[in-house]
């Protein structure tokens, strides 16, 4: 619409400046052609520059303004045109219009006019005088010029703007088809149709699927690990039950009985205490607040260094600047307690925490590589899978209850990550280093 105002207002304008220096045209063709007597009286061509001066109410005509006398042509004999102004100061141009105007018939018009201001002297200076020609046009040519433009201008435009309003449906609903598409999966996911949604998806939409696949799988991971736990709890509490039932049905005295209640005790406190701190470190959220790793770390730190006070143990730091872990705050606790609880355990007087960015991929943020070593025994190639099974301590002279390591194992791979466990190049003790990679 806009561009049609634009291109209506361009052809008026543009009609209007032709129809002026049409009428200037028609002018300047009467100078060439007229003459004057010596006592001023005009002289007039039996042939006009155009035919229509000489057909009355044609709808041009044409003017001649002297100091002693007014000329007209034939045209205007029979329509009521309008007064003109006077006479016009020489190389004076005037173009005027619409002016009202009375038709031939009687009816009410408009004209256009044209004039333009002149001196006669062919014969010196003495003979001079002005005198001014005037053109006139009637003003429905330049009204039914504009008509056709705008009959042309609006049909075309408009069925250009009906094509492309078809167009941009045809365009919305094919690049709307993806988002569709992801609609009817997220839909079929949650009537249990789908398991996850596909990876057939435009490069703009796969932050948006693999951000609502991690989110399906961080809840059926949470879930399965509930009723894992409970399972397991369960299971682990059925047979201390039964060893305390058996006992009592058995009537052991009351010294034996007392003993094993004890034990059993001890045993199921023991299973509870892995559970909770199971279920407590499984799961994490999917899009967390970055959490400082050294401020963390100098805190577990402080607590170790009271416990291990003895050893007189002492623990260095080189964490790369502006390096954080993405994740729950408790899940970093647990990943760093027990990694550094482990190397003061087994270190002889040093051990090193390392942090830096992981590996990286585009448009997301980088992972994180955390390493702890120590300057103990270490741990032998083949030992490696049995220490990080649960319940399992490295030494069984040293006191733990053998789950820490499990608990580090259980974390990294809720994160997606590795931990590998080999000898520390700088210290020569053990070394446990924990990659995670890039997240969403």
């Amino acid at each position: 619409m806009l561009a049609g105002y634009a291109l209506d207002r361009a052809f008026a304008e543009t009609a209007e400046a032709n129809l002026r220096q049409r009428l200037k045209s028609y002018a300047m063709a009467y100078v060439d052609n007229i003459d004057f007597g010596r006592d001023g009286s005009l002289y007039t061509p039996d042939v006009g520059p155009d035919p229509r001066f000489h057909r009355p109410g044609s709808g041009l005509y044409a003017e001649v303004l002297m100091p002693n006398g007014h000329w007209a042509s034939l045209s205007a004999d029979g329509p009521l045109l309008p007064e003109v102004p006077g006479q016009l100061a020489p190389r004076e141009e005037r173009f005027d219009g619409p002016l009202a105007m009375t038709q031939i018939d009687g009816s009410p018009g408009e004209v256009y006019r044209y004039g333009i201001g002149l001196v006669w002297a062919e014969r010196g200076p003495d003979n001079e005088f002005p005198y001014t020609i005037f053109v006139m046009e009637d003003a429905q040519i330049l009204a039914a010029q504009v008509r056709v433009f705008r009959a042309a201008l609006w049909v075309y435009l408009g069925g250009a703007g009906l094509f492309l309003l078809l167009l941009q449906v045809v365009i919305l609903n094919w690049s709307l088809r993806p988002l569709q598409r992801v609609i009817a999966e997220l839909t079929k996911v949650q009537r249990g149709q789908l398991q996850r949604m596909s990876e057939r998806h435009p490069r703009e939409l796969e932050p948006l699927t693999e951000s609502i696949n991690a989110l399906i799988d961080s809840e059926r991971e949470n879930l399965e690990r509930q009723r894992n736990t409970l399972a397991d709890l369960a299971h682990s509490l059925k047979t201390p039950l039964a060893v305390l039932r058996t006992q009592l049905d058995a009537g052991a005295g009351e010294g034996a009985l007392r003993q094993e209640l004890d034990a059993q005790l001890k045993r199921m406190n023991d299973l509870v205490s892995y559970q909770l701190a199971r279920a407590a470190s499984g799961g994490h959220k999917l899009f967390s607040a970055p959490v400082p790793i050294e401020s963390t770390a100098e805190e577990i730190v402080r607590g170790l260094e009271k416990v291990y006070a003895g050893k007189n143990v002492l623990c260095e730091f080189e964490i790369a600047p502006g390096v954080q872990f993405y994740g729950e705050a408790g899940d970093l606790q647990e990943l760093l307690g027990n990694l550094l609880e482990n190397a003061f355990k087994w270190a002889r007087r040093r051990v090193l925490l390392t942090a830096r960015p992981g590996p990286a991929a585009p448009n997301r943020r980088a992972g994180l590589m955390l390493a702890v070593e120590d300057d103990g025994p270490g741990i032998a190639p083949e030992d490696v899978a049995k220490v990080l099974q649960r319940g399992v301590r490295g030494d069984e002279r040293v006191q733990g209850h053998g789950i820490g390591l499990s608990i580090v194992q259980d974390l990294v791979r809720d994160y997606r990550g590795e931990l590998q466990v080999g000898r520390s190049q700088e210290l020569g003790g053990a070394k446990f280093e924990v990659t995670l990679p890039p997240g969403l």
